[in-house]
């Protein structure tokens, strides 16, 4: 009798074993940055991610931090490459390789078109913080550019913008990462071109195109 019992009892603390077990993630939010879940898997050192803007948004360069003067971009894309993911809570780290913007229109007095927006200086060292934060860094002895062509009344020309690092924040709900009025000064470029830019982009969701364009996700 006591032996039926000892092996009822074995029975159950295995069978609640594989409960607990079955519940419980097999990797719930280890690092920092996860794909399909904050509980999924880790994203791997060297997985390429990338993110266009989100729908509906455009990619903005504007003369002053709350106007709506200067060069707006339908489309633009972002690629980088993960090189650290360390355990959450911490900070990943990102190169980004490259920045593209397309589609783009202004509406500066005497400018009859966008030719292109260019980002000089590639690459940049991206830290995406568990605590929502972004930090985007040129290499030592470098500086954020970008070079805005515009076709005006009298011809093509350069507009060049620059920065010395950019903020931004990371959205949980639609995986974004996100920049607001990040400021530009003009550092060449005829009287055409606005003294000062100010950045405004979300991109979402941003994917790991190494992992077959899983979501990722910042724990």
């Amino acid at each position: 009798m006591r032996t039926r019992t000892r092996s009822a009892l074995a029975l159950a603390a295995a069978v609640a074993g594989l409960s607990v077990a079955a519940v419980t993630p097999a990797s719930a939010a280890d690092t920092v940055l996860t794909i399909n879940s904050a509980a999924g898997d880790a994203v791997a050192v060297g997985d390429v991610l990338n993110a266009s803007l989100a729908t509906g948004t455009a990619a903005t360069l504007y003369s002053s931090a709350t106007g709506t003067s200067g060069v707006s971009c339908a489309a633009s894309t972002f690629t980088a490459a993960v090189t650290d993911n360390p355990a959450a809570p911490g900070s990943a780290t990102e190169s980004v390789t490259a920045h593209t913007f397309g589609t783009c229109t202004s509406n500066v007095l005497g400018v009859l078109g966008v030719t292109s927006v260019t980002v000089n200086n590639l690459p940049y060292t991206t830290v995406v913080g568990s605590d929502g934060s972004v930090s985007v860094t040129p290499a030592a002895g470098s500086t954020i550019q970008t070079t805005v062509v515009l076709r005006t009344l009298l011809g093509s020309i350069n507009c060049v913008y620059q920065a010395p690092s950019l903020t931004g924040t990371t959205g949980a709900a639609d995986n974004s990462i996100n920049f607001t009025a990040q400021a530009f000064t003009k550092t060449s470029g005829s009287s055409l071109c606005f003294a000062n830019g100010y950045f405004t982009a979300k991109y979402a969701p941003v994917t790991d195109v190494t992992q077959g364009g899983a979501t990722v996700f910042v724990n």
